[in-house]
């Protein structure tokens, strides 16, 4: 097994189709020391990045991209065999290696993977093929340097979720897919591969949904409202926050993106006085959510501190999620950070009111258990269920169903409780 550190191979889309070896001079000499083949697998890589990138929404772009670059430099630095003479058993021993990567393969935090010095881009020694997932409560010890972690510990207990697994096997299948259309590859081992791995387990569990609790947010609610009331800049945490909740939006669809820009004309009024809101979402969808009346005011309140008066007009051009400083709206990054310091000051206060066991939800809560919360409570609240799918943006209703209502779950633990001891 080779001791040699993994090195990041492809940059950004934006960057890749621009990509030059002369400003990578890291990454030209990681090449030239090796065999001709490392170079060319690594330029059909490219192409099927640029393919990507190019058909495909820049988070389809990233997820593939890590499953292409891991896949090429497990071949290179591990295997040390051409991705075109693998077999069955190869994939079998990559599906191995993934399910427990070397310590040097892991980091424990999300990292831009090139830096930028004097024009020239070199790798980040921080970037790492795996990331081992911390809690919300380890990366604080780690940050803080309070009751060190240990680790090379942690990095050791690695293991991939099915939902990893699954979507390592549909990159490289996707990936041998592409090379075989080019004539690059004569077969695609990876999709033979897949039925025999045995890491993957047949789940059949219950599965609850990541929200909050009506107390917890209230809590949330309560706290954004104050810090908007002493400071106005917490306005825009106040928006997204109640945004998120109340019109089911993911992160991504509040964000400024290569192809979708969301502007405060997004916002419409039909000829019944409904307000709607337009997203584009998942899978380059583009849906109207509707509006509640109670959102208004929240709308209004955070037009009124950027010196918008009233409600938006259908014309009007202004970014929907303005940046403090600088220009254009907000990547999905920046905004978690603004949730994020909502959630933290939430948890501080009902921990002090309520106590650490009630108020340990929001310690782990992400961005996407305000989408979860705000579904939940709809559909307890007793709203249709076809409407409540329609402004999640939902393929058909039965994924809804399956992940807010589990309805076959609720009449089996009602038939369930009637089990006797004797």
């Amino acid at each position: 097994m080779s001791k040699t550190k993994p090195v990041p191979l492809y940059p950004t889309y934006f960057d890749l189709i621009e990509f030059d070896f002369e400003d990578y001079p890291e990454l030209n000499a990681f090449f030239d020391e090796q065999p001709a083949w490392w170079l060319e697998q690594f330029n059909w890589g490219k192409a099927y990045l640029e393919y990507v990138g190019r058909n495909k929404s820049p988070h389809t772009y990233d997820r593939f991209r890590n499953e292409v670059e891991r896949f090429l430099l497990w071949s290179f630095l591990e295997k040390q065999t051409p991705i075109d003479q693998l077999r069955k058993a190869d994939i079998l021993e990559y599906a191995d290696f993934c399910w427990q990567p070397p310590i040097n393969w892991i980091g424990t935090s999300n990292q831009e993977r090139f830096k930028v010095a004097a024009g020239y881009s070199s790798a980040n020694e921080h970037w790492a093929p795996f990331k081992v997932q911390l809690s919300k409560s380890q990366l604080s010890k780690l940050t803080a340097n309070a009751q060190p972690l240990d680790v090379n510990q942690l990095k050791k207990k690695y293991r991939p979720s099915q939902q990893t697994l699954t979507s390592m096997f549909t990159g490289i299948i996707v990936f041998y897919n592409y090379l075989m259309s080019e004539e690059f590859c004569l077969g695609n081992p990876a999709q033979i591969a897949k039925k025999d791995c045995r890491h993957f387990i047949t789940d059949v569990q219950v599965k609850e949904v990541n929200r909050l609790s009506s107390t917890q947010w209230q809590y949330v609610l309560d706290v954004a409202v104050e810090m908007a009331d002493e400071d106005a800049v917490y306005e825009r945490n106040l928006f997204v926050i109640a945004a998120l909740k109340t019109l089911f939006l993911r992160i991504s669809e509040l964000s400024e993106r290569a192809t979708w820009s969301p502007i405060m004309g997004h916002f419409w009024l039909d000829d019944d006085d409904n307000w709607w809101l337009k997203v584009f979402g998942k899978g380059r969808k583009l849906r109207d959510v509707t509006v509640p009346v109670d959102f208004l005011p929240f709308l209004e309140r955070y037009r009124l501190s950027r010196g918008l008066y009233g409600l938006p007009s259908s014309n009007e051009n202004t970014v929907l999620v303005e940046k403090i400083r600088g220009q254009g709206g907000m990547t999905a990054r920046h905004l978690r950070r603004i949730v994020q310091a909502v959630f933290d000051q939430a948890y501080d206060k009902m921990r002090q009111y309520e106590g650490e066991n009630k108020a340990l939800r929001l310690k782990e809560a992400t961005t996407h258990w305000l989408r979860h919360t705000g579904a939940s409570m709809e559909i307890e609240r007793g709203r249709e269920l076809k409407d409540v799918s329609e402004d999640l943006g939902h393929a058909s209703m039965a994924t809804t169903d399956t992940v807010y209502v589990q309805t076959e779950n609720k009449q089996r633990a009602a038939s369930g409780k009637k089990r006797k001891v004797n």
